[in-house]
């Protein structure tokens, strides 16, 4: 192949499809459409992904049970201490939100976890929500302090009020 005829054939302005326009242009009488049928007729509509004729759907012929909590499950920021080692300098404050400065959490409205993978070697003062016992160790063999944070509570609902008191 040259330069010559590489664009030999093909056209810039291609015509729509005339259909309907008598028996003599190949598209004529049913335009393609077959005989009769759903679709034969011009306000036919195409049924969904999940139609599969007369049979009944899958979606409907699963069972529906139980309960799913991932929407509702809340995820941690897990940060090892070995991290912690790389990122920060000795004596610094590490909180939830320079942890998200420093790239380490990417959840923004999460809780933080610290766990203890990899070696600490840097005296750090670490706020969190949760510290496993071996990065809690390590922390605290190094001097550091693990500032726990208690998580928020949930609240209470469907409890009934409490009697007010007669005075």
């Amino acid at each position: 192949m040259d330069l010559t005829n590489v664009h030999a054939g093909t056209q810039k302005r291609k015509l729509k499809k005339r259909v309907g326009r008598g028996v003599g242009s190949g598209q004529g009488k049913t335009a393609g459409r077959g005989h009769k049928g759903q679709y034969a007729s011009a306000g036919a509509r195409l049924p969904g992904i999940t139609f599969v004729g007369g049979q009944t759907p899958l979606f409907r012929r699963v069972p529906k049970r139980g309960f799913n909590n991932a929407r509702f499950r809340a995820t941690a920021n897990v940060v090892n201490v070995g991290d912690l080692d790389i990122v920060y300098n000795d004596g610094d404050v590490v909180t939830a939100e320079s942890l998200r400065e420093n790239g380490l959490a990417t959840r923004t409205r999460e809780h933080v976890r610290i766990l203890g993978d990899g070696e600490l070697t840097k005296k750090l003062t670490i706020r969190a929500n949760y510290f496993s016992k071996s990065a809690l160790e390590k922390i605290q063999a190094k001097g550091g302090t693990a500032d726990l944070i208690p998580l928020p509570k949930k609240p209470v609902r469907n409890k009934m009020k409490p009697k007010k008191a007669k005075d």
